[in-house]
């Protein structure tokens, strides 16, 4: 990276505009109460050295009589945070949008979020508040970090609120912009991350909340596996409501194990790491249930198998996985047995085709109907379930010890 120095002059007491490191994913900025407190005339000289608040763009420089949050910004409307408004490039959007949060006001009554672009609300967020503080009135937005939390290669959004005397953090989850429905294109609040970051961070700021989840890397700055994969199980321990197993696993060719995290008969979490970064393969991919009996996986074969099976058994869905190099899974083969006779080619095992349950079968490869011999060609032997073996706790003594 080539070494940056911007300076920054902020010539308001009590207001601050932030500048954060533009990442793969995102960008970062934080905005504290003790900033504002800071003198009326600051200069920042931001460096390499100094990242968490390089990359975000300031709305400008704010005159000496700014608007206050009551008297709110002009150029958004009644209850908004000049403050905590910043433009930022964010993966869910093509170009640079204003992230805009408002305060309750006359117009409405709870605090919320508007991403911005070209004078256009392109989505309205909810504010996440803590079940215990539903009674309290709203304080204060004191910081806002934008950077991928959860390794998924999507901006996410992550907030410290106070309401009442109480300060909380609030994080939100990113979407694929790609999705094609629009209730996948939400940021969606994540309340038991929120409520165990808020009760375990060192500091409730951005950099404490760094520090907890990551020991202050970001994603890309990981000195090997055993770092990035500490900070992804911290993560899954952190959503996760107990339970969660972990395991090292060779998935594929290389000598760089894999990280497992599984709750067991409910859902089954895949990480892999390269080059400094750790990447999600598996999200919460659930099991356990409508026939799915989980997910296999054939030892530094680079093969991932999953049985699935409708109406009780009538269908047998067999679907084989690899990873590629965007490091995603992607689906290679689908194989699809009917047990029974689908005379009207409906996929349904009507009434009247029952009788043939067992006395009949035929499969189909990624659509089209195909032998034994060609369905076969897919199973690399060898499969195991991926299950998680340690605790926590026995996982980081593992990866110290390896």
């Amino acid at each position: 990276m080539k070494k940056k120095s911007y300076i920054l002059m902020l010539l308001a007491a009590g207001v601050m505009a932030a500048c954060g490191q533009k990442q793969d994913q995102g960008q970062e900025t934080e905005q504290s109460r003790e900033e504002a407190k800071a003198p009326s005339e600051i200069v920042i000289q931001l460096t390499e050295e100094n990242q968490d608040t390089e990359g975000v763009l300031p709305l400008e420089t704010v005159p000496a009589e700014a608007p206050t949050q009551e008297r709110g910004n002009p150029s958004f409307g009644d209850g908004s945070i000049p403050d905590q408004t910043f433009e930022v490039e964010l993966s869910e959007y093509d170009g640079k949008v204003m992230f805009v949060p408002f305060a309750p006001s006359n117009g409405r009554p709870d605090f919320h979020m508007e991403i911005i672009q070209n004078g256009n609300v392109l989505i309205d967020i909810p504010g996440y508040v803590p079940e215990g503080l539903s009674g309290e009135i709203f304080t204060s937005l004191d910081a806002v970090s934008f950077y991928d939390v959860n390794y998924d290669g999507f901006t996410d959004l992550v907030l410290i609120e106070t309401y009442g005397n109480t300060s909380f953090a609030a994080v939100y989850y990113g979407f694929d912009k790609q999705a094609e429905e629009d209730y996948d294109r939400r940021f969606y609040s994540q309340s038991q991350l929120s409520e165990a970051i808020t009760r375990e961070a060192p500091a409730l700021t951005v950099s404490g909340i760094r520090e907890l989840m990551s020991g202050g890397k970001r994603n890309g700055q990981f000195a090997d596996y055993r770092e990035a994969y500490k900070a992804a199980a911290t993560l899954c321990r952190l959503e996760g409501s107990g339970g969660i197993k972990y395991d090292l696993i060779y998935f594929d060719q290389d000598q760089i194990p894999e990280l497992a995290a599984d709750l067991a008969g409910y859902y089954t979490s895949l990480y892999t790491y390269e080059n400094g970064s750790v990447h999600v393969l598996m999200d919460k991919w659930g099991y356990g249930a409508m026939g799915n009996a989980g997910y296999e996986y054939a030892p530094g074969k680079n093969s991932m198998r999953n049985y699935n099976t409708d109406y009780a058994g009538a269908i047998l869905h067999t679907t084989y996985l690899t990873k590629n190099s965007s490091h995603a899974l992607e689906t290679v083969a689908r194989i699809d047995f009917y047990n029974f006779d689908d005379v009207n080619q409906n996929g349904i095992p009507d009434e009247d085709e029952m009788g043939s349950m067992g006395l009949y079968g035929k499969s189909y490869l990624n659509g089209r109907e195909a032998t034994d011999e060609e369905c076969g060609a897919w199973d690399v032997g060898g499969y195991e379930f991926i299950r998680g073996i340690l605790s926590f706790e026995e996982l980081t003594a593992r990866l110290r010890s390896t």
